[in-house]
């Protein structure tokens, strides 16, 4: 392997360990009276709380990972299956997914009653954070 391949490679990896490891925030609009703790938003993106409108990211991102892991207790695949079951039954439809974290404080600022998840780095003035994870 040339030593450019390798220096490549090896600045790869260094940015996806950087972006792996960033935080995660839960947001709200910033003039949203709403402050759910980390139970009552676990709820809210679980379809059991209608308090708040959750605001979903498509893909599997290192972001939507620790927020399902760290909030929900759930990984892909426990997801997929908790939401087949409810559709498939007609008692609850996923949340709202959008395509990336610029598109979760959209949506989030845009309503008062919406609550995403964003990698900390995409949050702004717009939004309020509730709480950070690691």
């Amino acid at each position: 392997m040339s030593i450019l391949r390798k220096l490549t490679l090896i600045a790869g990896l260094s940015v996806f360990s950087l972006s792996a490891s960033a935080e995660v925030a839960v947001i709200v609009a910033a003039s949203s009276g709403a402050s759910p703790d980390k139970g009552a938003v676990a709820n809210i993106f679980l379809g059991k709380d209608k308090s708040l409108k959750p605001i979903d990211q498509k893909s599997w991102t290192p972001a939507k990972d620790a927020f399902y892991s760290n909030v929900v207790g759930k990984n892909e695949a426990q997801l997929k299956s908790y939401w087949s079951g409810l559709v498939f039954t007609g008692k609850g439809t996923p949340p709202k997914s959008v395509d990336s974290d610029a598109a979760v404080v959209g949506e989030v600022a845009g309503s008062g009653e919406a609550i995403g998840y964003v990698d900390s780095t995409a949050v702004n003035d717009s939004v309020k954070v509730l709480f950070t994870l690691p």
